[in-house]
């Protein structure tokens, strides 16, 4: 369709151009032409030559430019008879003029930009069914979303990366959302367990690590049915990769459905955390706690509060995590080998995590 449209501007400038102009797509066909016998016609090897030139190729009396569009570069090629400074200029203006052509048709016919414009909330949830359909969108399908985070800036572009990995444009969608971050919205079926949608986001973080030598992030939506539900699953992306940047440092693959109590303390005021924080510990008493005493808690946690396990996992006697504990319990008021007050001050130690690192509300 969009081609049809790329014919009719060039037939309304035919008279105005006074040399042959066109179009050929992603395949080295002229799909639009002033001179239209020549539609169907194949240039084959011009994408390749026109990838090694600064902006425009000049070959067998003719000029070559890439389509500007708003993502860059598009796949498709505007030629212009003549190899003069003046077939440059006007292949210029027709990359331009034909490029914001398609941005436009791209807006309101591309499923990309509809899922785009779904997921951020950009389109009314009454227009969602009826926009979905025109797109032969299936309303049952269940997809899922992850969120690719980056940590460093590359002359590369992940984007082309994560789109060969998944080149089935209509059953998954690459989203660019910034210069670091990039969304991969994927189809699934029914019957796909958490733990596969798990590894296949390991596989991504691996490749796109290993392609980039830079630390990535994926965060994962619980899955989802239809259309309408897309930007609660991108939401969820984004909390999970916020919550586990606080709760679990150590991993870069974080899944909503599994956050845990983390997720839990997010979601509370920080005005709620900061009382419970002043009721549970005593003025200044947590604050006075070093960090081999914090490390022994979290030992002592890990190995559910067994003193003599744990002693033998720090190398250390028992009577002297014995002391440890006590040390502990008269500065704060909490007897750790108690399970309640033990859980009350693993519970305080994440809030006091949360309210330090301060994370993005979504």
């Amino acid at each position: 369709m969009a081609n049809r449209l790329f014919q009719g501007v060039i037939h309304q400038m035919k008279d105005a151009v006074s040399r042959v102009i066109g179009v050929i797509d992603e395949n080295g066909v002229i799909v639009a032409c002033s001179d239209m016998k020549r539609i169907g016609e194949p240039i084959p090897g011009i994408k390749e030559e026109l990838s090694f030139s600064n902006a425009s190729l000049q070959q067998n009396g003719y000029t070559y430019r890439f389509l500007s569009t708003s993502a860059g570069k598009s796949d498709c090629i505007i030629f212009v008879e003549g190899e003069d400074k003046k077939a440059d200029e006007l292949s210029c203006v027709l990359s331009i003029s034909l490029g914001s052509v398609k941005n436009l048709y791209d807006e309101k016919y591309d499923k990309s930009s509809f899922i785009k414009n779904v997921m951020l909330d950009n389109i009314l949830p009454s227009d969602i069914y009826i926009k979905g359909k025109e797109l032969h969108f299936d309303g049952e399908t269940n997809r899922v979303v992850f969120l690719i985070k980056f940590y460093s800036h590359t002359d590369m572009l992940p984007y082309e990366i994560v789109q060969g990995m998944f080149p089935d444009k209509n059953t998954d969608y690459v989203i660019n959302i910034g210069e670091q971050d990039i969304v991969l919205v994927k189809e699934v079926g029914g019957y796909e367990e958490p733990e596969e949608i798990e590894e296949l986001a390991n596989s991504i973080a691996q490749t796109l690590s290993t392609e980039f030598y830079s630390k990535v992030s994926i965060g994962i939506s619980s899955v989802v049915v239809g259309l309408k539900d897309l930007a609660r699953a991108y939401k969820e992306a984004r909390i999970a990769l916020e919550v586990g940047k606080v709760f679990d440092t150590e991993k870069n693959i974080i899944d909503y459905d599994n956050l845990g109590i983390g997720r839990l303390i997010y979601q509370l005021p920080t005005t709620l955390c900061e009382a419970f924080l002043q009721e549970v510990f005593k003025k200044g008493s947590l604050e006075t706690l070093d960090r081999d005493t914090l490390d022994t808690v979290q030992r002592f946690f890990e190995y559910n509060l067994n003193v003599s396990e744990t002693s033998r996992n720090l190398f250390v006697h028992r009577n002297t995590l014995v002391y440890r504990l006590e040390k502990i319990r008269k500065i704060t008021g909490l007897d750790l080998r108690n399970f309640d007050q033990a859980i009350t001050f693993k519970v305080a130690l994440m809030v006091k995590k949360y309210l330090t690192n301060k994370p993005t509300k979504f």
